[in-house]
């Protein structure tokens, strides 16, 4: 390798490393706005033909559709708690910078006036640069289990959301899923880093 190419290669190199961070940085003000019912900064993450997919409830496709989503969600408020604490991360830039795929898990912590959750779940999320900038092109949430705060997993899990009647998707649900005390195990954008693998 010619030193002018060992420099391309480090420049190539730390510009992803840079996407890494900024789609950490993207993913957590997603859950730190929703926490807080901050609906249109949450929205406003996403690409313009962005779809959002959380549990049962069906497909979203475009910016605006995604922000009507979530102002039909229930708003914070006194006697209501929601946080989205998003780890594990497992992110993959394309080569050309212009597209990402992450993995992450995320813990819930549900309070509301009549009952009180804790969740997990998996997203399997894209991203894509638009402008220079990251954003969401694809928010896909697989939820592993609800179950009530007091109680836990011992009494079973409580049914993971579905449409919401008056406000329908524009798309089903793409991927039949039960959450707990059913078995699921969400599909992996990227193969086993050491055998190569796919599942």
């Amino acid at each position: 390798m010619t030193p002018e190419e060992e420099i391309a290669d480090l420049r190539a190199r730390l510009g992803r490393a840079e996407d890494y961070i900024a789609i950490c940085n993207l993913q957590a003000a997603y859950g730190y706005y929703v926490d807080k019912s901050l609906w249109d900064e949450a929205a406003d993450l996403f690409a313009a033909d962005g779809t959002l997919e959380i549990a049962a409830r069906g497909l979203y496709r475009g910016q605006d559709r995604i922000r009507a989503y979530l102002h039909h969600l229930p708003r914070l408020e006194h006697g209501r708690l929601f946080n989205h604490m998003q780890l594990q991360p497992v992110i993959h830039v394309a080569e050309d910078r212009a597209s990402a795929e992450g993995r992450w898990r995320t813990i819930m912590e549900i309070g509301l006036p009549d009952v009180s959750l804790r969740g997990e779940g998996t997203y399997e999320n894209r991203y894509v640069r638009e402008d220079g900038v990251w954003k969401i092109a694809r928010l896909h949430a697989f939820i592993t289990y609800y179950v009530p705060a007091g109680t836990g997993w011992g009494d079973g899990g409580v049914p993971m959301p579905v449409e919401i009647p008056h406000f329908p998707p524009d798309a089903p649900q793409t991927i039949a899923y039960g959450s707990f005390p059913e078995v699921f195990v969400p599909p992996f954008h990227y193969p086993n880093p050491v055998t190569g693998r796919r599942r």
